[in-house]
């Protein structure tokens, strides 16, 4: 195994500063920024995801239950916060919390460690981690707590304690 994974889960208008976005997301941004800089000086492999829906989303399971528009695919909220995500660099687009093609990307890599960053801590960073762990077992799962930003900071340490609890390292 050789490599490390950058994870930069969701940084999307939508939740920095859109129809879902929070004070926390937007603290945030510029530490995600700079772990990313720092992530491509040192020849780490980042990726990003982007919560993606169709215009149809006030009638899907999800939708009934968040029944707030978001990351509508090619909408302004549904891009990546301005000034992340560089040409070239591999971006899944994912129509629920988890990506299966980002953990089988993970696995397939060889990665010795796969680090995660982003948001929301206690919805989607949390279930790309456990996915991961899954496809990937022998790879250090790492989260950057500082990095990240729950839906509300309640939230976000529980899913933070959910994590260490799966063995996933909380840096």
């Amino acid at each position: 195994m050789n490599g490390k994974l950058l994870v930069v889960v969701d940084m999307q208008r939508d939740f920095i500063d859109g129809a879902l976005g929070t004070a926390e997301a937007r603290q945030i941004l510029p530490r995600v920024k700079e772990r990313v800089r720092l992530a491509r000086g040192s020849g780490e492999t980042v990726v990003f995801t982007r919560d993606t829906h169709a215009d149809d989303y006030l009638s899907t399971q999800e939708g009934r239950r968040l029944p707030v528009a978001h990351c509508i695919r090619g909408t302004e909220g549904w891009q990546l916060a301005e000034g992340l995500a560089a040409e070239g660099e591999r971006i899944f687009d994912k129509p629920a919390f988890g990506s299966c093609d980002l953990a089988r990307f993970a696995a397939e890599g060889g990665f010795a460690e796969a680090e995660l960053i982003g948001v929301c801590t206690d919805i989607c960073v949390i279930s790309n981690a456990l996915l991961i762990k899954a496809f990937a077992p022998e790879t250090r799962v790492s989260v950057r707590a500082d990095c990240c930003a729950g839906a509300t900071p309640a939230g976000h340490e529980t899913a933070l304690a959910a994590m260490r609890a799966c063995q996933v390292e909380i840096v």
